[in-house]
């Protein structure tokens, strides 16, 4: 007679195979069980994950994209994916809360390649200074109501920016002001004389986050650091340059909620489920091949532009999309326990449908996908 092993149960997709890819997924792992460890309490309360960032601080996590010569980690879009994923398996207010500062710090790489003189120094800071940076896009975007008033020397800037993840922990926002006709892109450091955190973030998930509100009341900005201009209401090198590096790293972060999902239902049931994890198993493989895929698409010398924007957006849309059908099948598996405030499935539930409001939302991505498609590469919300 044949015995009969116990099946084992098997983490889902995607498997990781090669040794520096592993040694960042590692690290991410050692964070996440950190992370993890608090992250009830910091939903229950919407207060900051600081023994992650702590974490993060002493690993060097913080410094993941910052090329090795400029004393950073030298992870890859790629790798900070693969990163981002499996810390997100752990705690998604985490992974979502850093996924603003390291995609800023992969965006300042692609800067530093393509010339911008400023770049470096900012990279240089990341590494050795452990400089956190926090961003206001999701709030700015096309069209910031923040403003500018140029004065002797450079500009004063006066507004609310929302949706400023890390902010507890940060120590500038990467943020923009309308001067006129055109936008202004600088970064505000969260110490300057002006600038106060208004603690406004009670929302239904993401708590962790810490996405407060930062107020601006005539902040001084020196003219030499305007790092870039564009027209009011277009994208413009800053935003491509944003939106090409932010896309993939989010993407990653609500697939990695997802895989986390689905493996505490695979494990916490007993009943027939097959067809509903191979579903799951399904959709998170095919959501993490088009992340990777836009990932190769785009190459190593890739410019931020309309068509590289089309295509990692529709790669986010696919993980976000996805993601939120894995935790609804994840709680179906699980049934009723899923319910209970005590399930992990239940804070994955509320957390993964924030992955609809980043910019560009699922249905803006279909419609500027098909308005690039027709040669009009302009905004479409």
């Amino acid at each position: 007679m044949t015995t009969l092993e116990t099946p084992r149960v098997t983490s889902t997709f995607p498997t990781v195979t090669k040794d520096d890819d592993a040694k960042f997924v590692e690290m991410a792992a050692r964070i996440g069980a950190i992370a993890a460890a608090h992250a009830s309490e910091h939903d229950s309360d919407a207060t900051f994950v600081a023994e992650a960032y702590e974490a993060m601080r002493e690993e060097g996590y913080l410094a993941l994209a910052v090329p090795e010569e400029l004393g950073g980690l030298g992870a890859t879009m790629r790798q900070v994916c693969y990163a981002q994923a499996e810390l997100a398996r752990h705690d998604g207010a985490t992974a979502l809360a850093v996924t603003m500062h390291l995609y800023l710090t992969l965006m300042q790489g692609y800067r530093r390649r393509k010339g911008a003189p400023d770049a470096e120094g900012v990279l240089r800071r990341v590494a050795a200074e452990g400089l956190v940076i926090a961003t206001s896009g999701g709030s700015d975007w096309l069209w910031p109501t923040t403003t500018a008033t140029q004065v002797d020397g450079g500009f004063l800037i006066s507004g609310r920016k929302t949706f400023c993840s890390q902010s507890p922990r940060a120590n500038v926002v990467a943020t923009s002001a309308v001067l006129g006709e055109e936008v202004l892109h600088f970064s505000a450091p969260l110490n300057a004389e002006g600038v106060r955190i208004e603690e406004t973030w009670d929302t239904l998930g993401m708590r962790g986050t810490a996405s407060h509100d930062v107020v601006l009341e005539d902040v001084f900005i020196p003219a030499e650091k305007i790092a870039a201009r564009r027209p009011y209401g277009e994208f413009g090198a800053p935003l491509f340059a944003a939106v090409v590096h932010f896309a993939p790293v989010c993407g990653a972060t609500y697939f990695g909620i997802a895989s986390g999902a689905r493996d505490v239902a695979v494990r916490s049931t007993s009943k027939n489920a097959v067809r509903q994890i191979g579903l799951m198993d399904y959709k998170l493989r095919t959501a993490w091949w088009s992340l990777m895929g836009s990932i190769e698409e785009l190459g190593d010398d890739y410019t931020a532009n309309a068509e590289s924007t089309v295509t990692v957006m529709l790669a986010k849309r696919q993980a976000v999309v996805e993601a939120i059908e894995v935790v609804n099948l994840a709680m179906e598996v699980l049934g009723g326990r899923s319910f209970f405030k005590r399930s992990p499935l239940e804070r994955a539930y509320r957390d993964v449908r924030a992955g609809t409001f980043h910019p560009l939302t699922p249905e803006a991505t279909l419609m500027y996908t098909g308005k690039v498609a027709q040669g009009d590469p302009g905004v479409t919300e």
